[in-house]
């Protein structure tokens, strides 16, 4: 444990100093402004910009807040996603082509608590730079629309929350399989895209999938609450990110370091 420790405060250290502890909140703090403040100004933006006859108003309804937040994850769900891919398709597989990670596994650490330290310092990061994104949205959301409950919006960001869990550590096992970041990359996106398509196609036998997580945030945000089949999802993703977390040292044993 103090060994993992130690390798903890290393990948924070090495976070910081490739500055993704700044522009990773940053980046998911304007996901999270972008969409409350585009459709309250968007009125505004739209007369500011278009050629009209003078004292034409343009008035377009304005989106409910299970709208906005909803958009503010679709948002998260393809350039959140890409940022996270982006940043961590290389955890692994980055450090065993510089040869670092031999320099490291030399030394008397083990598998596991090179894997893990790294799983939890990315994990804080991004957990960290989501919570920030999504309060965002939230903050401007009450401010400028109607508000949308606490235990809405906590049991949504769970729900979310889980799911991005499931993507750093399925690239997690991809990056120490293979040694391309490329491939672990298009690894990582190949089983999510298959995964939503089984579970669309096989929707009451694929109730335990990761991909069925995001289906479920609209029922909660619109006020419907926690659906039974939910708890079901979420033990089901909470299971596969423990055993790709038990996988990925043993695996990641047997490859070669260099």
């Amino acid at each position: 444990m103090k060994i993992t420790w130690v390798l903890f405060k290393k990948e924070m250290m090495e976070s910081a100093r490739n500055f993704k502890w700044l522009w990773m909140p940053i980046v998911f703090i304007l996901f999270g402004v972008t969409e409350p403040l585009t459709a309250y100004y968007l009125p505004d933006i739209l007369q500011s910009l278009g050629d009209l006859p003078e004292g034409a108003v343009i008035e377009i309804p304005p989106p409910s807040s299970a709208e906005i937040l909803m958009s503010t994850f679709g948002q998260m769900n393809t350039l959140g996603v890409l940022v996270i891919i982006l940043a961590f398709m290389g955890i692994v597989s980055g450090e065993r082509k510089s040869g670092n990670a031999a320099m490291i596994l030399v030394k008397p650490v083990s598998f596991h608590a090179y894997i893990y330290s790294k799983w939890a310092a990315a994990l804080l990061l991004i957990w960290t730079s989501y919570i920030l994104g999504l309060a965002s949205t939230w903050y401007y959301i009450n401010l400028l629309f109607e508000n949308i409950s606490p235990a809405a919006f906590f049991q949504s960001l769970a729900v979310y929350g889980m799911w991005l869990t499931f993507l750093l550590t399925m690239l997690l096992f991809f990056s120490a399989m293979v040694k391309a970041s490329g491939a672990a990359a298009f690894s990582a996106v190949a089983v999510s895209i298959i995964l939503s398509f089984l579970s669309g196609s096989l929707p009451e036998k694929m109730k335990w999938s990761p991909s069925r997580l995001s289906s479920y945030i609209p029922e909660i945000v619109s006020g419907q609450g926690w659906a039974g089949d939910l708890t079901i999802a979420m033990l089901g993703t909470g299971g596969l990110c423990l055993l790709l977390l038990i996988l990925t040292p043993n695996l990641f044993r047997r490859k070669e370091l260099t």
